[in-house]
Protein backbone atom coordinates (compact mmCIF):
# COMPACT_ATOMS: atom_id res chain seq x y z
CA UNK A 1 0.00 0.00 0.00
CA UNK A 2 1.34 3.40 -0.99
CA UNK A 3 0.55 6.47 1.06
CA UNK A 4 1.51 9.94 -0.13
CA UNK A 5 2.25 12.05 2.91
CA UNK A 6 2.27 15.32 0.95
CA UNK A 7 -1.00 14.67 -0.88
CA UNK A 8 -4.05 16.89 -0.62
CA UNK A 9 -6.04 13.69 -0.07
CA UNK A 10 -6.22 12.73 3.62
CA UNK A 11 -4.33 9.55 4.50
CA UNK A 12 -7.44 7.72 5.70
CA UNK A 13 -9.10 8.38 2.32
CA UNK A 14 -6.01 7.11 0.50
CA UNK A 15 -6.15 3.89 2.52
CA UNK A 16 -9.90 3.44 2.02
CA UNK A 17 -9.56 4.13 -1.71
CA UNK A 18 -6.84 1.52 -2.15
CA UNK A 19 -8.78 -1.14 -0.25
CA UNK A 20 -11.93 -0.25 -2.20
CA UNK A 21 -10.06 -0.65 -5.46
CA UNK A 22 -8.68 -4.02 -4.29
CA UNK A 23 -12.19 -5.19 -3.42
CA UNK A 24 -13.74 -3.93 -6.63
CA UNK A 25 -11.00 -5.53 -8.74
CA UNK A 26 -11.18 -8.86 -6.93
CA UNK A 27 -7.75 -8.67 -5.30
CA UNK A 28 -9.63 -8.90 -2.01
CA UNK A 29 -12.51 -11.35 -2.05
CA UNK A 30 -15.54 -12.09 0.08
CA UNK A 31 -14.38 -13.46 3.42
CA UNK A 32 -10.85 -12.08 3.23
CA UNK A 33 -9.65 -10.27 6.34
CA UNK A 34 -8.07 -6.87 6.13
CA UNK A 35 -4.83 -6.32 8.02
CA UNK A 36 -5.34 -5.51 11.69
CA UNK A 37 -5.82 -1.83 12.43
CA UNK A 38 -2.77 -1.71 14.67
CA UNK A 39 -0.66 -3.74 12.25
CA UNK A 40 -1.51 -1.55 9.28
CA UNK A 41 -0.90 1.60 11.32
CA UNK A 42 2.50 0.25 12.37
CA UNK A 43 3.43 -0.78 8.81
CA UNK A 44 2.42 2.59 7.36
CA UNK A 45 3.84 4.52 10.31
CA UNK A 46 0.55 6.32 10.90
CA UNK A 47 -1.82 6.60 13.84
CA UNK A 48 -4.29 3.88 14.75
CA UNK A 49 -7.02 6.54 14.63
CA UNK A 50 -6.26 7.26 10.97
CA UNK A 51 -6.42 3.56 10.09
CA UNK A 52 -9.64 3.14 12.06
CA UNK A 53 -11.20 6.06 10.19
CA UNK A 54 -10.39 4.39 6.85
CA UNK A 55 -11.94 1.09 7.98
CA UNK A 56 -15.02 2.89 9.29
CA UNK A 57 -15.48 4.59 5.92
CA UNK A 58 -15.30 1.22 4.15
CA UNK A 59 -17.77 -0.28 6.64
CA UNK A 60 -20.19 2.62 6.08
CA UNK A 61 -20.03 1.88 2.35
CA UNK A 62 -20.85 -1.76 3.08
CA UNK A 63 -17.61 -3.09 1.66
CA UNK A 64 -16.31 -4.55 4.92
CA UNK A 65 -17.74 -5.52 8.28
CA UNK A 66 -16.24 -5.87 11.75
CA UNK A 67 -15.98 -9.37 13.18
CA UNK A 68 -15.84 -9.41 16.97
CA UNK A 69 -12.31 -10.23 18.11
CA UNK A 70 -11.03 -10.91 14.58
CA UNK A 71 -10.89 -7.58 12.75
CA UNK A 72 -12.58 -6.59 9.52
CA UNK A 73 -13.74 -8.92 6.78
CA UNK A 74 -14.68 -8.23 3.16
CA UNK A 75 -18.44 -8.42 2.67
CA UNK A 76 -20.06 -10.27 -0.21
CA UNK A 77 -20.30 -7.85 -3.11
CA UNK A 78 -23.39 -7.32 -5.19
CA UNK A 79 -22.10 -7.58 -8.77
CA UNK A 80 -24.45 -4.84 -9.97
CA UNK A 81 -23.29 -2.55 -7.16
CA UNK A 82 -19.65 -3.24 -8.03
CA UNK A 83 -20.36 -2.54 -11.70
CA UNK A 84 -22.10 0.71 -10.77
CA UNK A 85 -19.12 1.74 -8.64
CA UNK A 86 -16.77 0.99 -11.53
CA UNK A 87 -18.92 3.08 -13.85
CA UNK A 88 -18.99 5.95 -11.35
CA UNK A 89 -15.20 5.83 -11.07
CA UNK A 90 -14.86 5.68 -14.86
CA UNK A 91 -17.15 8.70 -15.18
CA UNK A 92 -14.95 10.67 -12.76
CA UNK A 93 -11.80 9.77 -14.70
CA UNK A 94 -13.40 10.67 -18.01
CA UNK A 95 -14.60 13.99 -16.61
CA UNK A 96 -11.02 14.74 -15.52
CA UNK A 97 -9.75 13.74 -18.97
CA UNK A 98 -12.30 15.99 -20.67
CA UNK A 99 -11.31 18.95 -18.48
CA UNK A 100 -7.62 18.32 -19.24
CA UNK A 101 -8.37 18.02 -22.96
CA UNK A 102 -10.22 21.33 -22.94
CA UNK A 103 -7.34 23.02 -21.10
CA UNK A 104 -4.93 21.62 -23.66
CA UNK A 105 -7.09 22.80 -26.57
CA UNK A 106 -7.79 19.25 -27.72
CA UNK A 107 -10.87 18.77 -29.86
CA UNK A 108 -13.57 16.20 -29.15
CA UNK A 109 -12.49 14.17 -32.18
CA UNK A 110 -8.86 14.19 -31.04
CA UNK A 111 -9.90 13.08 -27.56
CA UNK A 112 -12.09 10.27 -28.91
CA UNK A 113 -9.23 9.18 -31.17
CA UNK A 114 -6.87 9.09 -28.17
CA UNK A 115 -9.36 7.03 -26.17
CA UNK A 116 -9.77 4.59 -29.07
CA UNK A 117 -6.01 4.13 -29.38
CA UNK A 118 -5.52 3.68 -25.64
CA UNK A 119 -8.48 1.30 -25.38
CA UNK A 120 -6.98 -0.98 -28.04
CA UNK A 121 -3.56 -1.13 -26.35
CA UNK A 122 -3.19 -4.32 -24.30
Amino acid sequence: MKILQNSDIPIYKQIASQFKEDIMNGRLSEGDYLPSIRGLARDLKISVITTMKAYEQLAEEGLIAPVQGKGYIVNPQDREMVKEQHLRLLEQHLQNAIESAKLAGTSRDELVSMINILYDID
